[in-house]
């Protein structure tokens, strides 16, 4: 018996309950899973996010045009509430489970559950590296690359001059310990090449990966550091904050502040002026490999189990002749 059926047969019957009510929305007429292919769980690191909204919508139209049926849950970044999800999709006995982690370690013990029930586990946008998990197939953003890319535009703004530099970080997400990993890789290369135009990283908060935090923590991080030049914030909630900060300090334009999605608040910024650039991720991408994925494994086809995509340089050029802003 699984793990999550060892329990008294009252938990059981409470579990499944749970589970057959839903906890999340379906994106079919019916719960049933007998009218078409299945049920895919989807239990999304934060659906306030625009970036993991659009990857949810994504994959409810490419899954539906399979013949299967998405079923999402928002973990809000609570690991503990995503293995939940995870447990209902367990006893929901659905064909695949798809989760952003929001632990990139901590989501291990609920992802092997799921692997000793059989159920294949797919992660987009950002890894587990959980010892022991076993996950099929994986689709997101070369990090890595786009937080070198991010480093190469920080050099763009201080590397005739120099600086202190701040970061926004959300190190709970593997896919943020690369983006500052990359970043970082640039900077340090450019001060061993430039002695006398040093950018310096005087501090790394924690933004949380949301405006409101990262608003919290730009205006400790002027208060520690008011030399600071600019920041990293390592997506465009985090320096959209960053952005009311400095606004709110009198400090916007002084500030340069470089951001990293491409979602739509952070293009219409970089128009504005308000973020320098982001390397931009293509979430619709990721979001329709994941369930062409899960439709091949069900198809016992084969499949590339690590797709990355690389990041692109979105300036303010780019923002202006962009066809989706006004």
């Amino acid at each position: 018996m699984h793990r999550v059926f060892a329990t008294s047969l009252g938990s059981w019957f409470l579990l499944l309950s749970i589970a057959i009510a839903g906890c999340g929305h379906s994106t079919s007429d019916s719960d049933s899973a007998d009218e078409g292919k299945g049920v895919i769980g989807y239990s999304a690191l934060a659906l306030e996010n625009a970036f993991f909204k659009t990857i949810a919508d994504t994959m409810e139209e490419e899954a539906n045009s399979h013949g299967y049926e998405l079923l999402v849950n928002d973990a809000k970044k609570d690991a503990a509430q995503q293995a939940a999800h995870i447990d209902n999709y367990i006893a929901r006995q659905v064909v695949a489970i798809v989760i952003n982690p929001a632990d990139r370690k901590g989501m291990g013990a609920a992802i092997k559950r799921a692997n000793e029930a059989g159920i294949p586990v797919f992660t987009n946008d950002t890894k587990c590296v959980a010892d022991g998990v076993k996950i099929a197939g994986h689709a997101g953003t070369d990090n890595l690359q786009g937080g070198e890319v991010a480093g190469a535009a920080m050099i763009e703004v201080l590397g005739k001059t120099g600086g202190e530099v701040g970061i926004l970080h959300f190190p709970q997400a593997h896919s943020c310990v690369l983006r500052v990993q990359g970043f970082k890789k640039v900077i340090d290369a450019h001060n061993k090449e430039n002695p006398d135009t040093q950018i310096k990283i005087v501090t790394e908060l924690e933004g949380g990966g949301q405006q409101g935090k990262s608003t919290e923590s730009t205006t400790a991080m002027m208060t520690a550091h008011p030399e600071i030049s600019a920041i990293f914030a390592i997506n465009d909630p985090s320096a959209l904050g960053a952005y009311k900060a400095l606004e709110e300090s009198g400090r916007a334009g002084k500030v340069t502040i470089i951001g990293f999605d491409g979602e739509l608040a952070g293009r219409k910024a970089i128009k504005a002026g308000k973020i320098y650039a982001d390397p931009i991720q293509f979430p619709k991408k990721m979001a329709r490999v994941t369930i062409e994925n899960i439709v091949k494994y069900q198809n016992g086809e084969a499949f590339e189990m690590e797709q990355l995509f690389p990041t692109e340089l979105y300036r303010k050029s780019d923002a202006d002749a962009d066809p989706e802003l006004p």
